[in-house]
């Protein structure tokens, strides 16, 4: 077995990270987390969006940008500029990846076309988040996490049956649309040790909402009918939904028929396994009503504990229905370091989301707080470009940093 590599696996890596709000900066966060070195370049005075989405602030730092861009180096950077397109042309060469969500077409505009990219950084692995990629009738609009959910069917599919389409408690798409976006950049990287060059990768919104919609999707593919909304329940396998017991409401998810036959048991109504309404998943599916009707009655006998102490002993996946705070201050999430803590700058301890993966031999790790605005712009310059103190100050007086 090889040797602990403590740097992380991207360590070498180098990435340009010209996003903001969500998708982009958790794509490069991610890339982070594995040990590159990120460079988050924001607008000056201002920078990312996220900066000023609160409350809640930590001493003027909001949560939101602090849950989202951890192991970076922020510099400050006006690319609409001239001299601004310079350095960004320095720091372009000297990058393995670059992460960006600009409108379409917008480095073209500054002169970063794929001419440009090819002659000057072949090395490059360019990856453009869209709300609804570079070809289509909606191609170049900009895309907000919301109003796709609602155009991609996740929010028809999301709600009670009766109540109207919901959309879900996170910005799931753009989150989504994140870890696509790392998933395709690692891709890149690896095919640059064969072919010896980087690729333009093409991430949207539009088209990871649609990806989301899975077996849901499938489903109205192969069958021909719409998709419905099932509440906490599932479209294709019953008992799988959220249920009240006497003092707290508990998820089941009974997978197979085995699986059943095993829980009615619990339930102490081991006869509906051989009740022809129940016995198979698809009769299950077209008795969902009366099934649940019956589930409800026994569960709410007794307390939410009791039951998942019993059904986990029978092999019958459940859990509770926890708040978020319980869900964070639950033993297994302090176990799998689910919350960690990190020592910001001006913020002092800061606690934040783990890393939710792992590696047996380059771990990921923590290694900077989320950045000041343009806490690392002097540094980067000097350090990367090689400029000078007077220039850096000429930069300032231009107001380009």
């Amino acid at each position: 077995m090889s040797s602990s590599n403590p740097q992380g696996a991207l360590h070498g890596v180098r990435v340009l990270d010209l996003t903001r709000i969500l998708a982009g900066p958790l794509c490069t966060m991610m890339l982070g987390d594995m040990g590159a070195d990120v460079i988050k370049v924001e607008p000056p005075g201002s920078g990312d969006d996220t900066r000023s989405w609160g409350p809640p602030f930590a001493e003027g730092e909001s949560a939101y940008y602090l849950g989202v861009n951890r192991n970076k180096r922020s510099i400050t950077l006006n690319m609409a500029m001239k001299s601004g397109q310079e350095v960004l042309a320095g720091l372009i060469k000297k990058s393995d990846v670059l992460v960006e969500n600009f409108k379409v077409g917008t480095l073209e505009k500054w002169g970063f076309g794929n001419d440009w990219l090819q002659e000057h950084a072949p090395q490059l692995v360019r990856c453009s988040i869209t709300g609804y990629g570079s070809v289509g009738p909606k191609a170049g609009l900009p895309g907000y996490d919301f109003i796709l959910q609602a155009e991609s069917g996740l929010m028809s599919i999301t709600g009670e049956p009766d109540g109207t389409p919901m959309k879900y408690g996170v910005a799931i798409v753009d989150v989504c649309t994140g870890m696509l976006a790392c998933n395709s950049v690692l891709a890149a990287l690896n095919a640059r040790h064969t072919t010896g060059r980087g690729q333009h990768v093409e991430v949207s919104l539009f088209d990871s909402g649609l990806a989301m919609l899975a077996n849901v999707a499938s489903n109205h593919l192969i069958s021909g009918k719409n998709a419905g909304r099932f509440g906490n329940g599932h479209p294709n396998i019953v008992p799988y939904t959220a249920y009240p017991t006497r003092d707290d409401m508990i998820a089941v998810a009974v997978g197979n028929d085995g699986q059943f036959s095993k829980f009615a048991a619990v339930l102490g109504h081991a006869e509906w396994a051989t009740d022809p309404r129940f016995t198979k998943n698809p009769d299950r599916i077209g008795n969902r009503d009366a099934l649940d009707d019956l589930i409800k009655i026994e569960l709410k006998r007794e307390g939410a504990e009791t039951w998942i102490e019993k059904l986990t002993d029978a092999g019958i996946p459940c859990g509770r229905i926890n708040s978020v705070a319980q869900a964070l201050a639950a033993p297994h999430a302090i176990a799998r370091g689910m919350v960690t803590s990190v020592e910001h700058p001006t913020a002092g301890t800061v606690k934040m989301l783990g890393i939710p993966f792992r590696f047996s031999d380059t771990p990921p790790s923590i290694r900077r707080a989320p950045p000041l605005l343009g806490q690392h712009t002097e540094a980067v310059l000097r350090e990367e470009l090689g400029f000078s103190d007077a220039r850096i100050d000429a930069l300032r007086q231009e107001k380009v940093i």
